[in-house]
């Protein structure tokens, strides 16, 4: 089972209930918030029209939209995510990113957090992504290091991540795409409280579902390894 397996992703994202126990964990979390430094960095362009790919259950579209002055049009394959971004009043579509239905230079800023490594051709994508922005736009893109979360994966004998889109390979992929790309660090920690927190994500997670951790005496620290890459058209 792989994270960008098409049919894996369809299945995955049909509803929100594994993804909202993903998120869920990240109320023990500590550190810098990588959604915020997503935002910065979005609000520093000024747009007046932004895209967000694989928004997810919408919640960042629907701030941009609220607090900065610019039309937000959210794009994402599953049927559900669509529905649950229109519930927040937010213009969003099903599409794929790998064709994307606008025309050359429609956005002065595009994001795309946490989503690329479903893709099953990152290259393509970014090249659409490119196409889509104005000169001079810029795309927002999240993803997290190989590093991510390695304790809680060493605990349940899982393997390495194999994102193809990561913290070490994305500078390289939009550097094929876009004039000059910026690293933003967005590390910190999760702390489980107990087994049953750091069990429950393990249980909604894609690729490590019906692995099981060992008994733990009290809490479990994880390293999180979200960063932001800003790159530059």
């Amino acid at each position: 089972m792989t994270v960008h397996d098409p049919e894996v992703v369809h299945a995955e994202y049909a509803t929100e209930r594994r993804l909202a126990g993903r998120k869920h964990a990240y109320r023990f979390a500590a550190g810098q918030d990588p959604r915020e430094i997503a935002f910065r960095v979005v609000a520093e362009t000024q747009p007046s029209r932004i895209l967000e790919v694989g928004s997810g259950e919408g919640e960042l579209a629907e701030r941009m939209q609220r607090e900065l002055p610019a039309e937000v049009i959210a794009l994402d394959q599953s049927e559900r995510m669509v529905e649950l971004t229109r519930g927040r009043g937010v213009d969003a579509m099903v599409g794929d990113v790998q064709e994307l239905p606008f025309a050359d230079g429609e956005f002065d800023c595009a994001v795309a957090a946490w989503m690329l490594f479903h893709v099953a051709n990152v290259d393509r994508a970014l090249a659409e992504l490119a196409r889509v922005l104005r000169p001079g736009g810029r795309l927002v893109a999240v993803t997290n290091g190989p590093d991510h979360l390695q304790e809680l994966r060493e605990l349940i004998g899982a393997p390495p991540s194999d994102f193809s889109f990561d913290a070490d390979s994305g500078g390289g992929l939009l550097g094929a795409h876009f004039r000059s790309v910026e690293r933003c660090d967005g590390t910190g920690w999760i702390a489980f409280p107990d087994r049953a927190a750091a069990q429950e994500y393990v249980d909604s997670s894609i690729s490590w579902r019906g692995r099981q951790l060992p008994e733990l005496e009290g809490g479990l620290r994880v390293r999180r390894s979200p960063y932001v890459f800003v790159a530059h058209k």
